[in-house]
């Protein structure tokens, strides 16, 4: 249980910098500019929320579409990072994809896009781990990053290392952060 607990506080403490850190800019190639804001939307967060075909209160759990624009030129790949923001481990990553084409602009439900990569999440896998509102409302951050080059990283490597990565090379990002009821 130690370890867990380690491994948890490790893991949330790196997705704190990682996202402060690529939020602000100040892993973006040695000047602290912020990123360029850019705009991401989902059909399905309709009234901001997230319908519950995307969590676990359904027997089989998809990821949502998204899709986004207002990349900054420069753009070579893109990010996409899921967390909750009212989580207790702060934030808890539950999807995270790297190595999208800059030619691609959504995500269909359902589907990685083509030759996309994913890295480990706070749960310790590779994939989408569906959001599991309990208690009270959560609210959910599917950012997208644009980035000034291709991660190259390996399918399946740690939350750690997919998030410096992605905040050294961070350039625009957006957000939508729709609510997931219990």
């Amino acid at each position: 249980m130690c370890a867990f607990l380690r491994t948890a506080r490790a893991a949330g403490f790196t997705a704190i910098a990682g996202t402060l850190l690529a939020g602000c800019g100040f892993l973006n190639s040695s000047s602290m500019v912020a990123p360029t804001p850019m705009t991401v939307t989902s059909e399905a967060f309709s009234q901001n929320v997230l319908p519950s075909t995307f969590t676990c209160h359904t027997a089989d759990p998809q990821t949502p579409p998204l899709s986004w624009f207002g990349a900054p030129s420069g753009t070579q790949s893109y990010a996409l990072v899921v967390d909750d923001s009212s989580a207790p481990i702060t934030p808890f990553i539950y999807w995270m994809v790297f190595d999208i084409s800059p030619a691609t602009t959504d995500i269909q439900q359902g589907h990685l896009p083509p030759q996309a990569k994913q890295a480990m999440n706070s749960a310790g896998t590779i994939g989408y781990d569906p959001p599991c509102p309990q208690g009270s409302p959560h609210v959910y951050r599917f950012a997208v990053y644009a980035l000034n080059k291709w991660l190259h990283l390996p399918a399946g490597v740690s939350l750690q290392k997919a998030w410096t990565a992605i905040a050294a090379a961070t350039i625009g990002r957006g957000r939508a952060t729709p609510t997931g009821n219990p």
